[in-house]
């Protein structure tokens, strides 16, 4: 039996695949209402949805646009690893699940380390909570190369 055609791999694709969704998805909500998008984050770093709002007005506006291009960002970064999930990953070939793992991994320790540097704890903990839900996945849909030896 093939190692993608067992329920427990499929399960786990599928995990990806809703995860991976969702990042799209939010780069989406970041672009398509981004008032509302920089209340979320004025509640996630200042405990007050409207915090943000009290700057002055072209630094709100920078604001705004900062986070619709962290949500194009987002829906690049998304469409790509769709792109591995659908294609290489989904046949469990060890370098698509190599190219996941990486690139998560890359965002995860760029990203966090730089909020923390910066005094952003918060935006740290974001991202522990968002690699976690892809951590039961990326285990489930684990690949092995021809010679059985492990992906990572």
């Amino acid at each position: 039996m093939n190692r993608q055609s067992t329920p427990a791999f499929r399960f786990w694709w599928w995990w990806l695949l809703v995860v991976t969704c969702g990042v799209i998805a939010v780069g989406a909500f970041f672009i398509l209402s981004p008032e509302m998008a920089r209340h979320v984050f004025s509640l996630l770093y200042y405990r007050s949805s409207i915090a943000l709002d009290d700057f002055q007005g072209e630094a709100v506006r920078y604001i705004t646009f900062a986070h619709g291009i962290l949500g194009a960002v987002m829906i690049g970064w998304g469409v790509a690893l769709l792109l591995v999930l659908l294609g290489p990953l989904r046949q469990a070939h060890a370098h698509a699940w190599r190219t996941f793992v990486v690139s998560l991994a890359i965002w995860f320790v760029v990203d966090s380390g730089f909020s923390l540097w910066s005094g952003y704890w918060q935006n740290a903990i974001l991202n522990s909570g968002i690699a976690l839900l892809f951590l039961p996945g990326l285990v489930g849909t684990r690949c092995t190369d021809a010679r059985g030896s492990a992906a990572a």
